[in-house]
């Protein structure tokens, strides 16, 4: 495991910066930045970036310096790379955009939600996160998963069920609920109200009943990452423990693996029928191949 530097070329706030990265690990990029004084709200998805008076140090810290091109070359070879796409401010618009075709009367609800999103502790609980569920619960609309009737609410409830994060399972999605229903009161019918609250209630077990069709495609739409592939379920699963790096080691390792088997038990992971084709194979090897990584078996 290597942390590269490219040379301070990249010009911003009056200054110019460097990348740093690492070759195999997001937490070990992390811990490097940590150890050398560098602020969180530095990390953009698959680096930090770094001012032009930092970078003697940096390299002294032990970061090997790489021409810009090589670095490139360095992350997107590791599979670090976060695509363009994904990124932040692209993600933003994005979602400012589906939001207003979603509930135009109300365009400020929407940017206090990315606020909310956009907050500098949350690192997998993201805008990005956002927007894959979003995507993912239009892929399962398209292959007939949800009616057209359940739409708005079902998109209501991916924009609210990981609106309050901070990092306390159950009381997140509680408050987000309450946060839902507290902010949609005239704004849509209350039955569709009531019915957001008790959706992003579900995510915090993930266990919808048989006929609950919104349910299983909000559901599955928040488990999507797990039956990503290899290089991109452990891009998920660094994100996930630098949001809980306020958690030791150890009892990190214990819960994580106790929610891991849990999810295991489900019959199956996900409750549509296009859930499962899509990823209930890779998301068990997946999630088997974490709890061995987690308890050393």
């Amino acid at each position: 495991m290597t942390i590269y530097i490219d040379p301070p070329i990249w010009p911003a706030h009056g200054t110019v910066f460097s990348h740093v990265i690492s070759d195999s690990s997001l937490e070990e990029l992390h811990r490097f930045a940590e150890g050398c004084g560098v602020s969180d709200r530095a990390f953009d998805r698959d680096h930090y970036d770094v001012p032009a008076h930092r970078y003697d140090a940096l390299v002294a810290r032990g970061a090997v310096p790489v021409s810009g091109r090589d670095l490139a070359r360095i992350l997107s070879g590791c599979g670090l790379r976060v695509r363009g796409i994904e990124r932040t401010e692209r993600v933003r618009r994005n979602l400012r955009r589906a939001w207003g075709r979603l509930m135009p009367q109300a365009p400020g609800l929407g940017d206090q939600l990315l606020q909310r999103w956009s907050a500098p502790h949350r690192s997998y609980h993201s805008p990005t996160h956002l927007a894959a569920v979003l995507r993912t619960v239009g892929v399962l609309e398209r292959a007939g998963e949800l009616p057209t009737e359940l739409r708005r609410r079902t998109l209501l409830a991916a924009w609210y069920h990981d609106a309050v994060y901070d990092g306390v399972a159950g009381e997140d999605e509680e408050a987000s609920a309450e946060l839902a229903e507290e902010q949609l009161d005239g704004l849509v019918t209350d039955a569709e109200v009531a019915e957001v609250g008790r959706l992003v209630r579900l995510t915090a077990t993930h266990t919808p009943e048989d006929s609950d069709v919104g349910g299983a495609v909000l559901t599955d739409a928040d488990l999507e990452v797990l039956g990503r592939d290899e290089t991109g379920y452990l891009r998920y699963t660094e994100q996930v423990r630098h949001d809980y790096a306020h958690v030791p080691d150890d009892a990190f390792a214990a819960g994580r693996a106790e929610v891991l088997r849990g999810l295991l038990e489900h019959p199956p992971l996900y409750r549509t029928v296009t859930g499962r084709r899509l990823w209930e194979a890779q998301a068990r090897a997946n999630l088997e191949a974490e709890v061995r990584r987690l308890t050393g078996g």
